[in-house]
């Protein structure tokens, strides 16, 4: 006879891709996964998994079977998750992770307002660059910016972000104002990435779009020191609105070619598609999306 635990421990195998990040996800022993995988393909009668010491993969059988169970256990969960929400609060830990220097200005105020107003709640940030397996580490949420790779995640693109071009006053009374994008070639130029040289920006303009070649003396792969950089005067960047704004307002930057910006891609909030939304990660993605939109696209 099936068990329902053992097509469970399957579809957290197969989200997590690998037995050691299912474990950890059920709190469960390896072996113990290990032996649920094995009795499911005695019981189903077909290998849904190919396992070596170095790769894991469904098999076609396994492939159908997860697609079939992992909605029949979709349905269980939601049953099961809309009758405590219409009966509790927010409640319990929620894990969220977001881009390195994203929390600074804009997602602290939305978890500490949400923390404010559910007082049984608490929250874990994990700030990294890169793209974790939600299902592996744990984590109920995620912000991600740019394009989005095809995945099994559910994603809510909260907007589109885009950067401009500035500078600091005094970079500019020094060497003067580029009235058109080719002048940025004759500028030193903040580059966010590896390198100084070799770098290119897209521009978009009123009528068309415009690559220039730039160059400069500071290069780095954050943001924020970015910001920091062309407020000393290192030279012309391209920006976060957003990030640069309050540096616009008092002063301390000064935008140019107004009419020129770059896409920064879209702003997405994605979580696994195996597990309808709790009460807890709902009622943050509302009072985040709230907060966002009002910091950035208005």
């Amino acid at each position: 006879m099936l068990d329902l635990n053992d097509i469970l421990v399957f579809a957290r195998v197969v989200e997590a891709g690998s037995f050691t990040g299912a474990a950890r996800l059920l709190r469960a022993p390896k072996t113990t996964v290990s032996r649920r995988i094995a009795a499911l393909e005695q019981a189903v009668g077909a290998r849904l998994l190919q396992r070596t010491t170095r790769s894991l993969a469904m098999t076609e059988a396994g492939r159908l079977y997860y697609e079939r169970s992992s909605e029949a256990l979709r349905l269980i969960d939601e049953a099961n998750l809309r009758l405590a929400e219409a009966r509790t609060e927010p409640s319990g830990t929620i894990r969220i992770s977001a881009p390195a220097g994203f929390a600074d200005h804009l997602l602290n105020s939305a978890v500490f307002d949400f923390l404010a107003a559910h007082p049984k709640t608490k929250a874990e940030l994990i700030l990294t660059d890169d793209r974790l397996n939600l299902i592996e580490h744990g984590i109920d949420l995620a912000f991600r910016t740019g394009i989005l790779p095809d995945s099994t995640l559910i994603a809510r693109k909260l907007g589109t972000t885009h950067r401009i071009l500035c500078a600091s006053p005094d970079y500019l009374t020094r060497f003067g104002t580029p009235q058109v994008p080719a002048d940025l070639a004759r500028h030193a130029c903040v580059i966010v990435g590896p390198s100084v040289e070799g770098a290119s920006w897209l521009l978009e303009g009123p009528e068309s779009q415009e690559t220039v070649a730039v160059s400069g003396r500071f290069a780095v792969n954050d943001m924020h020191s970015a910001l920091s950089a062309t407020i000393a005067g290192y030279g012309i960047a391209q920006l976060p609105h957003q990030l640069a704004r309050p540096a616009l307002q008092d002063g301390r930057l000064q935008r140019i070619l107004e009419d020129h910006t770059m896409s920064a891609g879209g702003l997405y909030v994605v979580y696994p598609s195996s597990r309808h939304l709790s009460p807890l990660v709902k009622a943050f993605i509302e009072l985040a999306v709230r907060k966002l939109d009002a910091q950035l696209f208005r």
